[in-house]
């Protein structure tokens, strides 16, 4: 046992909202791409709760204070996240409630065409709630400015092309670098700007199932890195999802659902149809870049190797889509040149 684990231990059995209850030891509830841990823990006695969900959030590497102050925010929304229960910002530690351990991806993996719609239906009704609702507690987020939307794709090059792949760009590919940082970072920006999520995909969606009566699909985690941003920034991460994908008619036709909301809130108009279209896949190159680069720096910089294999699918997309757009096509071709033989090297 460790010291950490001991500590929590000891702050779980001076809790109030536990002290009539019976516990099962804290068993790991999910991975995290952080230097977070979430544990559970099962309860039996006068507990409202069957079970919670621990916090461990290092002190040293981690402020709680961004995930308290956006939980409560998409609460008052009506949205369905963990509400901080208890709290302890000195050691690090949070009690949460509990929506489950069924992620969107585990049930989309099996589940047949009308589950699928209806899951797609329910997070992109809830996006628009939090992009609606949303609109004056986003001007308290940090903003999802070009600084920290090239230092996203900075991840790219430093971590996937450089440390991952050791490839160098000589001084025409690093102009044309560039040129598409900033076509991608001028598209973002004249994008509306709206309360963003930022990791809103498959793996941070629940399915919440029965214990949970009087709340809404889809259960919403990992959001403390939330901002004030381009519009079709969670749209295109739930969409084009880094761990799951799905034919592009289908994509398109949750695609265009998801417009005619935003055009009944009047955040977009139906003679828009074409620029949202282009406007969200620029921001989906931009996304998959940034993720790419992160998966790198997970398994160099944090020993986590199991993103490695969600690469591809990061790549795919940024061909796919980026053939599309001419100012993207350098783009396309460094991948094929440079990225995806280097890659075949390494996956021998």
């Amino acid at each position: 046992m460790t010291e950490r684990f001991q500590m929590m231990l000891d702050w779980l059995q001076n809790l109030p909202i536990l002290q009539d209850c019976d516990l099962t030891e804290p068993v790991p509830a999910s991975s995290d791409a952080s230097f977070r841990r979430y544990f559970r823990i099962e309860v039996q006695g006068t507990s409202d709760h069957n079970s919670f969900i621990i916090m461990d959030a290092p002190v040293e590497h981690e402020d709680c204070r961004p995930f308290i102050a956006v939980s409560e925010q998409l609460i008052k929304m009506g949205l369905t996240v963990p509400e901080v229960l208890e709290q302890d910002l000195n050691q690090g530690f949070l009690l949460l409630t509990d929506l489950g351990n069924t992620t969107y991806l585990s049930v989309l993996q099996a589940a047949e065409d009308e589950t699928v719609d209806q899951l797609y239906g329910d997070a992109l009704t809830a996006l628009v709630a939090l992009q609606t609702k949303g609109d004056k507690a986003a001007l308290d987020l940090p903003a999802y400015n070009e600084k920290l939307l090239m230092t996203e794709m900075s991840l790219f090059s430093d971590w996937l092309l450089g440390t991952h792949l050791e490839i160098g760009l000589n001084q025409f590919e690093q102009q044309a670098w560039q040129d598409v940082q900033q076509t991608l970072v001028h598209s973002a920006l004249k994008q509306p700007q709206t309360y963003v999520h930022r990791d809103y995909h498959s793996r941070n969606l629940m399915v919440l199932d029965n214990s949970h009566p009087k709340m809404r699909n889809p259960g919403i985690l990992d959001f403390q890195d939330a901002v004030k941003g381009p519009l079709t920034y969670d749209a295109v991460s739930l969409l084009r999802d880094c761990y799951i994908a799905w034919p592009q008619e289908q994509v398109v036709e949750w695609q265009r659902d998801y417009f005619l909301q935003l055009c009944q809130t009047q955040l977009l108009h139906r003679d828009e149809w074409s620029a949202f279209q282009k406007s969200m896949d620029l921001m989906g190159i931009q996304r998959h870049l940034k993720a790419s680069g992160i998966f790198a720096r997970l398994f160099h910089r944090d020993g986590k190797d199991g993103y490695l294999n969600d690469i591809p699918l990061t790549l795919d997309y940024l061909l796919k889509v980026g053939s599309k757009y001419s100012e993207t096509h350098a783009l396309v071709d460094l991948v094929e040149a440079k990225v995806l033989p280097e890659l075949a090297k390494i996956n021998r």
